[in-house]
């Protein structure tokens, strides 16, 4: 894959993340997250950090699936309207 089609992804996807991660930590604080009863036992750097790397993942793959449906496959030789019927 190219370099541009990666900077295609990734830009977006961290523009993405970093909207999710201040749209999602202005409203939940970081110490006040358990896993089960107990609390996470992170920084809340840590758990900013790991939460922006999970968001940004999460919006790679959506920004790397709209650039795979947008592919266009590769263009045959025939003029348009014409079957190419080729034997492999």
């Amino acid at each position: 894959m190219s370099a541009r089609r990666w900077i295609a992804i990734l830009w977006p996807a961290f523009l993405v993340a970093s909207l999710i991660e201040l749209v999602v930590f202005a409203l939940v604080d970081p110490s006040d997250l358990r896993w089960g009863r107990e609390g996470l036992g992170y920084t809340r750097q840590a758990i900013y950090t790991t939460s922006f790397f999970v968001f940004w993942a999460m919006s790679a793959a959506a920004c790397a699936l709209a650039v795979a449906l947008t592919v266009e496959p590769p263009q045959d030789d025939a003029p348009p309207g014409r079957f190419n019927v080729r034997a492999d």
